[in-house]
């Protein structure tokens, strides 16, 4: 591993993604990016004895997809990172207890993808394991509940809301053969921009989001045009737009380049999906399920993943403290074969 300035790794070895499992709720089915996903639910509504329950199943059938499709059994796996927006990480870590491997909890909020991609290409690179699981899931009933008010309040919400995504994304990363491997990672630093709103996340990220764009472009040396596509994790059609003015700030623009993973799984005549997606399990799905196989196939050939994470709570927001955030990113790059 190669350390460029003070936050971008930049991987030696090259980890591969090998395999990706993604579990999508029954709205991110029908929304446009349904096709890509490997399991699509057809029922809403509780299917086990608690939202909690369903959100653990998703995050075992997403690990049981992935490895099925790597070839791979829960004895090949060195260790399991990944994480959700439950209080002490259970969908993660109950979801995965039945597995019988190691495993390491994470939390950035819904930026957790990008960091556990990044903590699993970097303990393949320095030979601290062979084979990773990475990835995170969020339900939409469970993180109301978990965040906000309970779903059985019907609270009305703002059009600067966002709808937590439904579903469960994890990739298998090891040093075996594929053609997506894991380039580099940049970790970012919180930026608070003093939004109190917990209905204004996109708001409060976007900052986040544009200084690990900017540090990994000045740590790497890279421009813009240097990408096929800079995805950042969920700041929603608000947020995204709070993003290109700070872009314009700095006489940058990204042009079709940049998007967000919380604007593509949604449309937006989807009933309730307000300013689009957001959730831990918004840019696993659209990561693992669409934007990687677009390098796989040979659509492009580099892109960046700049997942977001609003870092509160029911009791921050209750004392009206504001919102900080956090955006991890990474380098995704085809290789042939």
């Amino acid at each position: 591993m190669k350390k460029l300035g003070r936050q971008t790794w930049q991987f030696d070895t090259e980890p591969r993604v090998l395999s990706t499992g993604t579990v999508a709720g029954k709205v991110e089915s029908e929304g446009p990016l349904g096709q890509w996903f490997d399991v699509r639910l057809v029922q809403d509504g509780m299917q086990d004895a608690s939202w909690e329950r369903d959100e653990q199943n998703l995050m075992r059938q997403a690990v049981e997809t992935a490895l099925a499709k790597a070839k791979l059994s829960p004895n090949d796996v060195d260790v399991a990172l990944g994480g959700d927006l439950n209080a002490q990480l259970t969908g993660f870590y109950f979801g995965l207890r039945d597995f019988n491997f190691p495993e390491l909890g994470l939390y950035s909020a819904c930026s957790t993808m990008t960091q556990s991609m990044a903590l699993a290409g970097l303990l393949v690179d320095v030979g601290a394991a062979h084979t990773v699981l990475a990835g995170t899931s969020s339900h939409n009933s469970t993180a109301e509940r978990q965040f906000r008010f309970p779903t059985e309040y019907g609270a009305q919400k703002p059009e600067t809301a966002q709808r937590t995504v439904t579903g469960a994304g994890m990739a298998v990363v090891g040093a075996g053969a594929g053609n997506v491997v894991i380039r580099e990672a940049t970790i970012g630093e919180v930026v608070d921009f003093g939004i109190k709103n917990p209905w204004e996340y996109g708001a409060a990220m976007a900052p986040a989001a544009f200084r690990t764009i900017m540090t990994h472009l000045d740590a790497t040396g890279r421009k813009i045009d240097d990408f096929d596509c800079i995805a950042t994790g969920d700041l929603g059609r608000i947020g995204h737009a709070i993003l290109r003015d700070l872009f314009a700030q700095q006489g940058e623009d990204p042009g079709n380049i940049l998007t967000d993973c919380g604007m593509l799984i949604y449309a937006p005549e989807q009933p309730e999906v307000f300013s689009g997606g957001s959730g831990a399990a918004c840019s696993s799905l659209v990561t693992f399920g669409y934007l990687l196989e677009k390098l796989r196939i040979g659509t492009w050939s580099r892109i960046l993943v700049a997942a977001t994470g609003a870092l509160l709570s029911t009791f921050t927001s209750q004392q009206k403290d504001s919102i900080p955030a956090i955006s991890h990113a990474v380098v995704f790059e085809r290789r042939g074969g």
